[in-house]
């Protein structure tokens, strides 16, 4: 059995088949076998790489168009256009009436006046054009028919040609002609295929290309996930903006005015515009009172003038629970469950755990028969479901906004014990100020997406999330 024959395709046999001793382009071979031009090409690289036929190439000179020439193929040639427009005007005009007539420009012009004196189809005398009556026969002279004939890939005479290769009209190129013929290999497997059924048989074993299929970048792969499952649990999803006023990013959440947090080395803040403005004139009076002196809540408030100027500051987002505290100003349905997937801004140091800009999966449930056990069991849910913890802990911790207020930490192996979440329940300084009845609790959470994302995906250096080396990306697994 000649090497190879089992394995030849259907359409290589087709191909096979028809080619002989005598050289054959892909053309011929399309013709003669009825398969489409690119399933003969296919067909006659893959026998010459098996050693089944000979690819023949021989380098040509072929001539074509320019864009100029392109232009007087469809318009003319410049003195076929002179010799029509001095017949429209009687066959006589002076040169600046010729010029309009013709619509030529100077340079096309001038070229045509020389041609057609040349041949003398015209005569110039005293200043001005006239036609011969050599000039009837200028059909015959028309250049145009040999443009078709460089297009058409018909043959040019070499005087002609070279006049339109001066004139800009045409241009040489090389090309490599490609052709096939058969080997003595070649005639031989064509024996066998026509005397005998040789079926083709298949190396499963065979290597094959490694296909690189288009996916979701990972991470954004595990937000959408993330988002859906919120919806899926029956949380409304609350819109996110890059910048907002200070008031909702500190103010409605009791955080006082003087808080260290609030100065440049914590916080970014916008240069220009400066300031926004504060529209929702209830929730400013209420907050005002929050802060000087608790307003309708027990509390004393931090007692000091509240000054609305520093709260209509606007500054990138720090945090999501910013997006909490508009959707209470508004005011939001009791009950009901909101989460945000904001983006967010903090100075820090860059590390494998660490960066300035980041996304946090901030939520809250409000109703009236809420309390820490409920917190409590979200965070879990959040922990395992989400991030895919195997062991959670909770620490006692601290915010302005809220009381009691919690920490979440998740281990998972290969990563140890990762803080990713804080949590609370909404003080009554901000729901009862806001408008919202003494019995009404809103438990509230800010989780560290980017880390939970880590824990999902086994990253270890956060910047990877963000990573634009394709080697990983292509490696990533994704979300399951």
């Amino acid at each position: 059995m000649i090497q190879g024959l089992e394995q030849l395709s259907e359409i290589e046999r087709q191909a096979l088949m028809v080619i002989d001793d005598s050289e054959k382009n892909a053309e011929d071979i399309s013709e003669l076998s009825s398969l489409n031009i690119d399933s003969a090409r296919r067909a006659i690289a893959w026998l010459s790489e098996k050693g089944f036929v000979k690819i023949n190439e021989k380098p040509r000179t072929v001539l074509s168009l320019t864009e100029k020439g392109k232009i007087s193929l469809e318009k003319g040639m410049p003195e076929n256009i002179f010799l029509e427009a001095l017949e429209k005007l009687n066959g006589e005009a002076t040169f600046d009436e010729l010029q309009k007539e013709s619509n030529l420009d100077k340079k096309e012009f001038t070229a045509a006046l020389g041609i057609n004196k040349k041949n003398v189809f015209i005569i110039i005398a005293q200043g001005r054009i006239s036609l011969t009556g050599v000039a009837k026969e200028q059909e015959t002279f028309d250049l145009r028919n040999s443009l078709r004939d460089v297009v058409d890939g018909n043959k040019v005479k070499k005087e002609i040609a070279l006049d339109l290769l001066q004139r800009g009209l045409i241009e040489r190129k090389e090309i490599v002609e490609r052709t096939v013929s058969i080997n003595q290999k070649g005639i031989d497997a064509q024996k066998l295929l026509k005397d005998k059924k040789i079926k083709r048989v298949y190396d499963v074993e065979a290597p094959v290309p490694r296909i690189l299929a288009g996916k979701k970048q990972p991470y954004m792969q595990f937000v959408q996930k993330l988002r859906q499952k919120m919806v899926n649990l029956g949380f409304e999803e609350m819109k996110p903006q890059l910048i907002v006023p200070e008031f909702y990013n500190f103010d409605v959440l009791y955080q006082p005015q003087n808080h260290p947090a609030r100065t440049w080395t914590d916080t970014y803040q916008l240069k220009k515009p400066a300031f926004g403005k504060l529209n929702n004139k209830k929730a400013v009076e209420g907050i005002r009172a929050a802060h000087e002196n608790g307003g309708k809540s027990k509390s004393k408030g931090w007692r000091y003038k509240w000054d609305p100027k520093i709260a209509s500051k606007l500054m990138p987002t720090a945090h999501g629970t910013t997006f909490d505290a508009m959707e209470l100003c508004k005011p939001c349905k009791v009950p009901g469950k909101y989460f945000v997937i904001a983006r967010t801004f903090r100075p820090d140091v860059l590390d494998a755990t660490h960066l300035v800009e980041f996304n946090q999966m901030d939520g809250f449930i409000i109703g009236e028969k809420l309390n820490f056990r409920h917190l409590l069991g979200m965070l879990e849910l959040l922990a395992t479901e989400v991030a895919g913890a195997t062991k959670i802990r909770f620490f006692p911790d601290y915010y302005p906004f809220t009381e009691p207020s919690v920490q979440l930490s998740a281990y998972k192996p290969g990563f140890g014990w990762v803080e990713f979440a804080g949590a609370g329940i909404f003080r009554p300084e901000m729901l009862e100020n806001l408008g919202y009845g003494k019995n009404v609790r809103a438990i509230a959470w800010g989780a560290g997406i980017d880390r939970l994302a880590m824990m999902k995906l086994g990253i270890t250096d956060i910047r990877n999330l963000f990573s634009q080396d394709l080697n990983y990306l292509r490696e990533a697994q994704g979300v399951r």
